[in-house]
């Protein structure tokens, strides 16, 4: 029997993203250190924030949307009495205002109130698009605009520290949430004004920041011939999904893209089917109308120099 196969390298680096790159800056570097073409990352990281930056290779960039919906959990230091016009450290003052007398019991009750589902708006310069261009190219240009409202959720929010006027927070959200509007919510929310000083991700997912490897340790990996050793399994992040293992019938359906009957699968959502050498080989989505499971994203190519 000769299975399925993948036609290059796959897998998720876990990268600590240092401060003063962009993600897009440090998927370049990956390119030019790995020599792979198909690189991409999960979550923007702003130039001035640092942590976790899962980075996709090969067809695990097909997996980011995936990663999109999964919780992350980020460490804030938040200055008081100090506004500016992107929210965090590297905007332009525009309002300063005494926070001596804000009390502890003022600040907890304040962070309470973002706790749940909360209504959000983005910063304007930010990557969100605007008529099709980014926020921030347009604020930068002069062109006052305000971001939509979304709905973001945030599950956990804890006061770590503080040391007036400065405070630091940890946060676990789901996606779209942006912890320098936190920030500037909760100064307006205190009266006083605040800014984001810092912000780490602590975690991605599945992926934490204990875990992460530097962009000196990755440098170093491809020098010697082992980065390879550091790519996380591309399923990995799917463990959440249904398991099943099809034949070789199966996974020749699957492979060119036809929908299947699948045992083992309860009829909802989505499930991960692999073949019987332990290939991933697509995520499946149940098809009501058919009673089928469609594969929605296909990674197995069939060996066509030794076919089934």
């Amino acid at each position: 029997m000769t299975c399925c196969r993948y036609p290059g390298k796959e897998g998720i680096l876990n990268i600590n993203k240092p401060q003063g790159k962009t993600s897009f800056s440090v998927v370049a570097f990956v390119k030019r250190l790995t020599g792979e073409k198909r690189v991409g990352h999960a979550g923007t990281l702003d130039p001035m924030a640092t942590g976790v930056l899962p980075v996709c290779i090969g067809q695990a960039t097909r997996l980011v949307e995936y990663l999109m919906n999964t919780t992350k959990t980020y460490r804030a230091e938040i200055e008081l009495g100090i506004t500016t016009d992107t929210f965090d450290s590297e905007g332009k003052v525009t309002k300063k205002a005494d926070a001596s007398g804000i009390t502890r019991k003022q600040l907890e009750t304040a962070i309470s109130t973002f706790h749940g589902e909360i209504t959000q708006i983005p910063p304007a310069y930010s990557a969100v698009k605007y008529h099709g261009k980014p926020s921030y190219k347009l604020a930068r240009a002069g062109i006052t605009i305000v971001p939509n409202k979304r709905l973001v959720r945030i599950d956990r929010i804890e006061l770590i520290d503080w040391s007036v006027p400065v405070i630091t927070i940890e946060i676990d959200c789901g996606k779209g949430t942006y912890i320098r509007s936190l920030a500037n919510d909760l100064g307006q929310m205190l009266g006083c004004g605040a800014y984001l000083k810092s912000l780490v991700r602590l975690r991605y997912g599945i992926f934490g920041i204990a875990e992460s490897i530097t962009l000196d340790e990755l440098e170093k990996a491809c020098k010697v011939g082992y980065w390879e050793q550091l790519l996380h399994p591309m399923d990995s992040i799917l463990a959440e999904l249904q398991a099943v293992v099809v034949g070789q019938e199966g996974e020749r359906a699957i492979c060119n893209g036809i929908a299947v009957p699948l045992d083992g699968c309860s009829s909802d959502g989505l499930c991960r089917a692999y073949n019987q050498c332990g290939n991933l080989l697509a995520v499946m989505k149940f098809d009501r109308e058919k009673g089928l499971w469609q594969p929605e994203k296909v990674f197995g190519v069939l060996d066509t120099v030794n076919p089934m």
